[in-house]
């Protein structure tokens, strides 16, 4: 359990540093990559030991990431604070509404196949989390003080809409490969712990 506690630690901490280094001509971050692991974890959590085990995963997730928040809120980049208040409140609250709902559909879809309740959590987990940050973050109609964080950048049109749209669904649409991809762990940690436990 400890293990997985850590990994999950492990994960925003990563995610929060990779999504400093912008990637795919600036719609991605490396983030987008690492940060989706964490349904992985909350999944495999859920199967292993329970939603009340994984819920506690989710907490310290969160936990961690309020503390890279404050961290970030003081370092210094071109544009100011690294992490800005307007940031840190999307991150956390996309998170936690995530990370709890895909554990709520997982416990709910878990006596189906064995891929039903992890792909279906992680899909639909990632959109949610997907559309809480960037709308939260980005989206100008959502009143924040300017103080918090200037996202007149974000409002750039696009082919698809505002910048931070455009944004939004380059980084679904990793989270959606890597939810597929994540299956395969899923998989092989899950079997393995039943035949230890047999």
């Amino acid at each position: 359990m400890i293990l997985l506690i850590l990994a999950m630690g492990a994960i925003v901490v990563a995610a929060n540093i990779g999504v400093q280094f912008i990637i795919a001509d600036g719609w991605l971050t490396w983030g987008a990559f690492s940060y989706p692991l964490a349904f992985l974890v909350t999944d495999v959590t859920n199967r292993l030991y329970g939603a009340e085990k994984a819920r506690k995963v989710v907490l310290a997730g969160f936990a961690v990431g309020i503390g890279c928040s404050l961290i970030g809120s003081q370092i210094m980049g071109e544009f100011g604070p690294l992490v800005t208040l307007r940031i840190a409140i999307a991150s956390g609250v996309a998170f936690l509404v995530a990370q709890l709902l895909d554990l709520a559909i997982f416990s709910a879809l878990r006596e189906r196949r064995w891929f039903v309740a992890p792909l279906t959590s992680s899909i639909i987990g990632s959109a949610v989390d997907t559309a809480l940050f960037f709308t939260l973050a980005f989206a100008s109609f959502v009143a924040f003080p300017a103080a918090w964080g200037d996202v007149s950048w974000a409002q750039e049109p696009t082919a698809v809409g505002p910048l931070w749209v455009g944004l939004a669904l380059a980084d679904w649409g990793v989270k959606l490969s890597v939810a597929l991809l994540a299956l395969v762990p899923f998989r092989v940690i899950t079997v393995k712990f039943a035949q230890s436990v047999a």
